[in-house]
């Protein structure tokens, strides 16, 4: 475990973190400190406690909120996926379909040469 010196509203912490955590951990008490700064800016001097309870619910109300951002994308990758599936489904039926028609066709169009042929050369032509 490495320590962090952080600043928060004037005020030095040490924290301990994962060795190679240390900028993440510094970067993160960078950021809330900018929140307490606001709240500070927006309300005055109102105690060090307060401020750092209403920067905390701020920053996990923007947590939250990210959170139901996370689940709605989720939800519309789900129903992109489910649609993708659907499509997939429909395009194979169509080629299945597509197939048999097309052997149905040559069928006919086998029988049709053929008459023809009987029909130039006055002989039934065998099948084949």
């Amino acid at each position: 475990m490495t320590e962090v010196s952080v600043e928060i509203n004037g005020r030095k912490f040490r924290m301990a973190c994962e060795d190679g955590q240390e900028q993440h951990l510094s970067d993160l008490a960078a950021r809330f400190n900018v929140q307490v700064e606001q709240f500070k800016g927006s309300f005055g001097e109102i105690g060090d406690n307060r401020l750092t309870v209403m920067a905390g619910i701020a920053v996990l109300d923007e947590l939250v909120a990210a959170e139901n951002k996370i689940e709605q994308l989720r939800a519309e990758v789900n129903q992109v996926n489910a649609d993708r599936e659907a499509i997939i489904l429909q395009s194979q039926a169509l080629e299945a379909r597509f197939a048999k028609n097309l052997a149905e066709t040559a069928r006919k169009i086998e029988a049709v040469a053929v008459v023809i042929d009987e029909t130039a050369t006055g002989q039934p032509v065998a099948s084949k």
